[in-house]
This record gives structure tokens, sequence and C-alpha cells, in this order.
């Protein structure tokens, strides 16, 4: 979800009352709203039932006591009083939504290096060692569970006695070998001078795109290990940021969305730059994507957008051809399962990822093929595997959960979520995390199959997504953090393996190379880096510990 601030209380998301009966995205359990929105969840679900409520109160209780509905809106985040001019040298700032925009610069997401996100000191593995991904990742990394007889060392005593299969490792063996080398050090960087939002690799690696606050969208050149700037394109229709981007297929285009009505594709094949803006024509008044996602045919795209629908645009046809009501809050994220595009998977901020089937999907009937639950508290990004059975969530419960998607959650779990999620009444773009939303045991009907702890999720959409497959055996899942470092976890164990720090705010994005051993991190201090590993010498390690010390004392 995306934020803004602004001075009244106009309303967000298309509503333009004050009423918290109409407040629909932060109704309590226990507000009369709750019947009539399970008589309507159906269709339009908790959004639409509750702003039904809304027009059907009478003309006596819309005359409330202002200083209990402005204590509801202040206790719910929807509000806030800052420093201003006036007689009171306060001012009052509504937020339409809770995640990716912010006018006021009460915060620049520098509040996580007060935080010390938990870890799981010892991860519940049960399902994930009976799992088909730990069989995946063994094979994928020529591993087994006698660590003794294929360590790294083994690896090495074997291969000079002449022991190894044909003349060298096998591309198992690489990357179980590239495993010990994880990227730890800072190779290249670029600094701008507002919030750095999105960054991510092309298909093939050699290039990098990376969108700033300020407007501009950047391409690298990043083959033979280079970094260097290739073009910088102005982005258009900007509203306080561009949100999210990503190559179309074929590397020759970019896609862009920010709070606009369309999302924007540009050409960036040959010197000439072509903008086109496709509309999606949305109902809502305030309307913004916040996750894109291109087909592999590069016909279709998918966005994920603020008023919960989930919208298909098709290039050849030169229209939006699909509006799904698919969540009953914001959709954060998108993406498709595999290369065949046929799967779609959605996360919204209801804490709900749901599967969709694109041959089946009806605007008249949004039936999804089955729905995942088990987080506390909204999605701010998905990633598939890429093998149309295993994916990702973020979320600002400070968790990331492993899901089968062959394995749906029953009813009983998409009741306890949706339950968890009324009784989150913090705002994580500013507020530190409060302790009661640190809760461990899982959820009735959670059907993840393993749960990694250890990064902060605060300020904005933080993303994570699994290392790559070609050069890790996809061992790993890397997240950004909200203390400004990039966290790598195990994903059979949920250990993790590394902490990056390098950064002084948090870190939203980060892209880990296809093929080659860098990771790139896009931060809201402004800075780019690409990560490397650098291998030092013991004695260099000592002095750099004693440098760090010396500068602490």
């Amino acid at each position: 979800m995306g934020s803004q601030s602004s001075s009244g209380m106009s309303g967000g998301r298309g509503s333009s009352s004050g009423n918290p009966a109409e407040q629909s995205d932060t109704a309590e359990p226990n507000q009369s709203s709750s019947s009539s929105s399970s008589s309507s969840s159906s269709s339009r679900g908790r959004r639409t039932a509750d702003r039904q409520q809304g027009d059907r109160q009478p003309a006596s209780e819309e005359d409330v006591d202002l200083a209990e509905v402005l204590a509801y809106l202040l206790r719910r985040g929807q509000v806030r009083l800052v420093h201003g001019s006036g007689a009171t040298g306060l001012q009052l700032v509504q937020s339409y939504s809770d995640s990716d925009e912010d006018s006021d610069g009460a915060w620049e997401g520098r509040l996580g290096d007060r935080y010390n996100p938990p870890v799981d000191t010892q991860p519940d593995t049960h399902e994930v060692d009976q799992s088909e991904i730990r069989t995946q990742i063994l094979l994928a990394t020529a591993s087994s569970a006698q660590k003794g007889r294929h360590s790294f060392t083994h690896m090495l005593t074997e291969r000079e006695q002449g022991r190894c299969r044909g003349s060298s490792f096998s591309h198992g063996e690489c990357s179980r070998i590239r495993t010990h080398f994880l990227p730890n050090h800072i190779s290249h960087k670029d600094t701008y001078l507002q919030k750095a939002f999105c960054g991510v690799y092309s298909e093939e690696g050699n290039m990098f795109l990376s969108a700033c606050q300020d407007q501009n969208i950047r391409l690298y050149d990043t083959t033979r290990g280079r970094f260097h700037l290739r073009r910088t394109v102005k982005a258009r229709d900007v509203g306080w940021s561009v949100l999210d981007v990503c190559f179309t297929p074929d590397a020759q285009h970019v896609l862009y969305s920010s709070w606009s009505d369309y999302i924007h594709l540009c050409s960036i094949d040959g010197d000439s730059e072509n903008h086109t803006a496709l509309d999606l024509n949305p109902d809502e008044r305030r309307f913004c994507v916040f996750s894109l996602a291109a087909s592999t045919d590069g016909n279709e795209i998918l966005g994920g957008a603020n008023d919960g629908c989930l919208y298909v645009f098709d290039l050849e046809q030169n229209k939006r051809t699909l509006k799904i009501d698919a969540h009953e809050d914001d959709v954060n994220a998108v993406a498709f399962a595999d290369s065949s595009s046929q799967l779609l998977f959605s996360g919204s901020d209801d804490a709900l990822c749901k599967v969709w089937d694109r041959r089946t999907l009806r605007e008249d009937r949004p039936q999804p093929v089955g729905q995942l639950a088990g987080h506390r508290d909204g999605i701010t990004f998905i990633h598939s595997k890429g093998d149309a059975r295993y994916l990702i969530s973020n979320s600002k419960d400070q968790s990331i959960k492993l899901w089968d998607v062959r394995k749906f959650s029953p009813k009983e779990g998409l009741a306890a979520s949706r339950l968890a999620v009324t009784q989150q009444n913090w705002d994580y773009r500013w507020q530190q995390v409060p302790q009661r939303a640190l809760k461990r045991h899982k959820l009735t009907g959670d059907t993840s199959v393993m749960t990694y702890r250890g990064h902060g999720v605060l300020h904005t959409l933080i993303r994570c997504r699994f290392s790559p497959e070609f050069s890790t055996g996809q061992r790993f899942i890397y997240s950004g953090c909200s203390t400004g470092k990039i966290i790598i976890y195990d994903v059979l164990t949920g250990a993790v393996v590394s902490r990056l720090s390098g950064h002084d705010a948090c870190v939203r994005d980060v892209s880990w190379h296809p093929y080659e051993d860098n990771i790139v991190s896009s931060s809201w201090d402004g800075a780019v880096r690409m990560w490397e590993h650098r291998q030092t010498h013991p004695l260099e390690e000592e002095r750099e510990r004693d440098s760090q010390q010396v500068k602490h004392l």
C-alpha cells in the first residue's frame, strides 16, 4: 500500500466522510458493520460492505462527538498530529493509505536503526524437512544429508585426487561451492538526492533498472562486472514517486507505475525514447498500482492496485481486459507463477496470498484457485520460485513465509488471519513494532511450509526474493530490511547466514544477479550499491576490527 499525508480529513479510498463507520480499512472487529460485511463478502468483501453500512447510517448517528472521532482516527493511524503553524503549533494530517507515500517528511526510513528484529534461534523446520523443495535444493547444490562426505574441503580433496565425476565439478557442485562465497563487500555504488525505491536486474543480467523518488528511472550497463549508468529516463505522470518498475521479456522496454490511472511503457532500445500510457480506467478517485509483472510472451501486463483489484492490460488490444475484485484491501504484490503465465499470485494488506488461474478469470465471478493464510498483518511482497509450486511472502508481521500452492488454507485459517489483521492497531510507517505484534506461534490453519524471522519490515513495502537457480540452486531467501541491512536466510534451516550492513536507511529492494555472485540493494538513503564477495586475509580482518574499535572509543 502507498500513503499520502495531507491537511484535513477528506477521506481516502474514494470516501469523503470522516465517519469511522465508513473507514473500511480499519473497522474494529466488534463494529456493527460486521453483519453487512458477511452478507456481501462474496462480491465486494469488507470494503464494499463497510461502504454500504456507512450509506445506511441514519442522520442521528452522524451527530457524534468530534473528540471521539479524532481519537478513533489517531488510534487507527488514519490521521496524525505533526508540528506545524497556527495557534497550537500542531497540524492534523491524513494518511490515505499506509505504505509508500509521505509528503511532510515526518519519517525518512531511519526509525529502524533503533529496532532489533527478532530472530528465531530454533526455527521450526518440521514441514520443510518433509517437503519437495528440500529435495530440489539438495539436488541443485549436489548436497546430501551426510554433510561430512560432501563438505567443501572434502570436495576439493576429491578433485585433487582425480575422483570427481568427469574432469571437474558438476554444475550442482559449483553451485554448492559458490554458497560459501556470498556477497560481503560493496564494489560499486551510486547515490541519488532522494529515496531509491526499486531496483531489478534484467533476465540476462546485462542491465540493471533503478527507480528513484526524483522521478528518474536509471538504466545501468552491468556486463562484465560493470555498473555504468547508460541512460536516465524522466518518468511521466508521477504521483510522489515511481513505485514499481520491471523489464518487458525482450528487455527493449520498461514498465513503471505510480499514483496514477496509468501504467507507463517506455522504450529503452536505441537512442529514441517513446512513452506509452496504458489506461487502466479505474473507478477510484485516487488510484495507484503498487506492483507490476509482465507475462512471458510480453502480451499482458498484470498489476495490483490500492482498490483491492487485479488489473490485466493486453498490449496487442491496447486496452484493459480484466479487472478482478481480488482482495478486501490494497493489493501490494503480484507475480506470475512460472513461464507459462497461466497461474497468478497476489498478496494484500488483508494478509492473504491468493492463487488465480488466468484461463478461468472472470470479472463477474472473481474466484481464486486457492488462498494461503498464516500471516498476521499485511503482505508487502511476493516472489515465485518459478516452478508454479512454491512462493515466498514478506509481511508487516516481521516475517517471511514459504508456501506450497498445493496446500491451500482451510476456512478456519482464513478466519484466523482476518481476525489477526483486525487486531493490528499500529502504523508500521512511523511506529516501532509493538511486542504484541511479534507473536511467533502459528495461527490456526496456517499452511505455510516455513517461517523466517530476522529482518525488519517498517516504513515501506520491503521486498524479498529467492536467490538465483544458476549460481546458488535457490538455496537462499534474501530480503531488504528497515535497519538498512540485507538479510540472507538459508531456505532449509531458516538460519540467517549473512547480514550486509552499509546503508543509513531502510533497504526497500534487493536484486541478485541471475548468473554472477553479486547483489544490488536500493535504499531510502538514496544509495544503490552492488555487493560482491571479497576474500580477505585474516590480518586484514584483524586490522579492520581494530579500526572499528578505535572509532568507537
